[in-house]
């Protein structure tokens, strides 16, 4: 969960509502921009969520009751959003058609073995990722901003979108080999279907699980043989990496409201908090 809920949450339990607003407005505008993917719905969101709820945030105790609540309201506002992304197309995502064929996964052993450690991705390469992530159909962007981008667990992301956590798991998976084929040099994710090889059984069982095993929620049987294929496979070595890689890309994204909006969305979130002070009863 993103520490501004957490410190939200806080200052709303103490009857500091006022001071939780730059926090949540923050939350509200980075969510709605890689849910819906414009500015201009991304502030109509930000500004429509957080005036209805100004009246409301005072009976909110947990932090996690907050961050199911705000993101229920947003996801609602955004779907009611009158433009549609540009980037995104409207269908299933098939697990085959999303994993590499043996021609790519050499490629990227020949790329090396870079670390997929976390790291702050720059202004560029944070725009090519925002748009990798409006291209993903808006039913799995969905599942992926809340649990990679807005740090939320399975349960809370199942609470917020009414589906079943392995609905929930299924949809992250794909999600994510959707982001990691589109960050990829385009002639790897622009290859023609026709003549694609095939790749082994084995590391295709392995790809299904690959987002169990980097969130570490496969059992110790199941890891080890996991291990145990990674150990004799280099090529799988070389995509868990490279989706470990894009995982984190998708993580480390943040879309921040301009200072000019900013300001403006403050004054009118204090204007309305304080004109429904007058108005309660001393």
């Amino acid at each position: 969960m993103r520490p501004e809920i957490i410190e939200a949450a806080n200052l709303l339990r103490t009857g500091e509502v006022e001071k939780a607003l730059p926090l949540l407005q923050n939350t509200v505008f980075s969510f709605s921009m890689k849910v819906c993917g414009h500015r201009e719905d991304a502030e109509d969101t930000t500004q429509d969520v957080l005036l209805t709820s100004v009246k409301h945030l005072a009976n909110v105790e947990e932090p996690q009751a907050l961050a199911v609540w705000l993101y229920k309201v947003t996801r609602n506002r955004c779907w009611m959003s009158r433009r549609r992304s540009k980037f995104a197309p409207q269908h299933t995502l098939s697990l085959d058609e999303l994993m590499p064929d043996s021609e790519e996964l050499a490629s990227l052993t020949k790329d090396g073995d870079h670390s997929p450690e976390h790291q702050v991705i720059s202004k560029q390469e944070a725009r090519r990722v925002h748009e990798a992530v409006l291209r993903i159909p808006p039913q799995y962007r969905l599942i992926l901003v809340l649990h990679d981008m807005e740090d939320l667990n399975t349960s809370e992301v199942a609470k917020i979108t009414g589906l079943r956590e392995g609905t929930v798991r299924v949809r992250l998976h794909r999600a994510r080999l959707f982001v990691r084929r589109e960050l990829a040099s385009p002639s790897k994710s622009k290859k023609k279907k026709r003549g694609r090889l095939a790749r082994p059984v084995e590391c295709k069982r392995l790809f299904a699980a690959l987002s169990e095993y980097i969130d570490k929620r496969v059992d110790d049987l199941s890891c080890e043989k996991i291990e145990k294929h990674l150990a004799d496979c280099p090529p799988c070595i070389a995509f868990v990496n490279d989706l470990s890689r894009a995982v984190d890309r998708c993580k480390s994204l943040e879309v921040p409201c301009d200072t000019k909006t900013s300001a403006s969305l403050k004054r009118l979130l204090e204007q309305e908090f304080a004109r429904l002070s007058e108005s309660q009863p001393s």
